[in-house]
């Protein structure tokens, strides 16, 4: 995260988030496939290595294939993509993968008060209480408890894009993104 002040002198917290650049590495009935990053060969799979052979890169591969649906819009084979796509005032979703933070409790899970401080409390302070009914004698399905918490994909609507470095090929995103530093993030504009 980092912020930016706008013409009146108003600050604009954000993320920085650097936008490729991205080849098209093939071309599909209504898809298109687009390549990341660099790795090398010895550290990829044939897939990778054969998509980066065919813009050229000897030596080295893209360490991500991913594929899109298009619309009527044509892509060529080798096209760049870059923050240039972008405009600063342009509305975006952005999705990633969120931060993974391992077995929670309900309090930090599900936001749990847990039991009070007083009258013979002694070490229920963070626990979930009552998980079973009466006549039932089973759990019921659905019961918020205690368990792996983070890591899930995380897609945000209607963000605005307050900045465009076209030298460095940096967006400045309006609020927070999900995931850690390094997160590979998709953003498609509306």
């Amino acid at each position: 995260m980092s912020q930016i002040f706008d013409e009146a002198g108003n600050v604009i917290a954000g993320t920085l988030v650097s936008a490729g650049p991205i080849f098209v590495t093939q071309v599909k009935k209504g898809a298109v496939q687009v390549g990341y990053g660099e790795r090398k060969l010895k550290n990829i799979s044939k897939p990778q290595h054969k998509a980066g052979q065919a813009l050229g890169k000897e030596g080295f591969g893209f360490s991500v294939l991913k594929d899109f649906k298009t619309g009527e819009e044509e892509m060529k084979e080798g096209e760049k993509i870059d923050a240039s796509v972008f405009e600063t005032g342009d509305i975006v979703t952005i999705s990633a993968i969120s931060k993974s933070k391992g077995f929670q409790g309900v309090v930090k899970r599900h936001g749990f008060h847990g039991g009070r401080r007083s009258h013979g409390q002694k070490h229920s302070e963070r626990e979930p209480g009552s998980i079973g009914v009466g006549g039932v004698q089973r759990v019921t399905k659905g019961m918020r408890m205690g368990g792996r918490m983070g890591g899930d994909r995380i897609t945000i609507k209607n963000v605005k894009i307050a900045g465009v470095n076209l030298a460095e090929n940096l967006i400045f995103v309006k609020g927070a993104v999900p995931g850690r530093k390094g997160t590979l993030v998709e953003i498609k504009g509306i």
